[in-house]
């Protein structure tokens, strides 16, 4: 059964990140920001539809992000801005930093609530965890701000897939943290990379 879960997580995550990648590869052999733009959004589709296929359900994280790529994409191509597209990151990733440290500040765990039926960790360890995610996000938003501003399309569409990158290694690095949390009786898979504003 885990092994089920961690393969439909990872197929999830592969079907999540197209969209950034086919993005590049379309931008750095065509110089067409509006044509890789098509494949943001129909990517995203794609995404939503696959996970709604795969897990018969469509995850809170996966499926706000999904929605934006089509709502900002859109945007982009019907307003001729590329900057709505480039924004998305910043606006995603600061809004889910700001749930977080807005959760903790009123005694909630947003991440808790979303992950707890797969984890099984102390309150404390939940509250560390949110930071480090919070952090990660906002981190993320404030770098997605610079490199849209100050680089070129292309370099700032290489620097999406490397966030993704970032965000499996991220991901990866919990797991001594959720292994040495958690409690007895549950098994602990490999977290998901976190939302990165894809």
């Amino acid at each position: 059964m885990a092994d089920r879960t961690s393969a439909t997580s990872w197929v999830r995550m592969t079907v999540d990140g197209a969209p950034a990648v086919l993005f590049l590869i379309v931008l750095l052999a065509t110089r067409n920001f509006p044509l890789a733009t098509w494949f943001v959004v129909g990517g995203s589709v794609v995404a939503l539809a696959v996970g709604l296929i795969v897990e018969r359900r469509l995850a809170p994280l996966p499926a706000f992000s999904g929605a934006l790529g089509v709502v900002f994409g859109t945007a982009s191509l019907v307003f001729h801005r590329a900057d709505i597209l480039q924004m998305k990151m910043t606006i995603v990733d600061g809004i889910l930093g700001a749930v977080l440290f807005g959760g903790l500040a009123m005694k909630k765990n947003p991440l808790k609530a979303l992950l707890g039926g797969a984890f099984d960790l102390p309150d404390r360890a939940w509250k560390v965890l949110a930071i480090r995610y919070g952090v990660f996000w906002w981190a993320c938003a404030i770098a997605n701000e610079v490199i849209r501003r100050t680089q070129s399309a292309e370099t700032w569409a290489v620097f999406r897939v490397a966030v993704l990158i970032a965000a499996v290694v991220f991901a990866l690095a919990q797991t001594p943290f959720l292994l040495k949390h958690n409690r007895a009786g549950r098994t602990t898979d490999i977290p998901e990379p976190p939302e990165s504003g894809l």
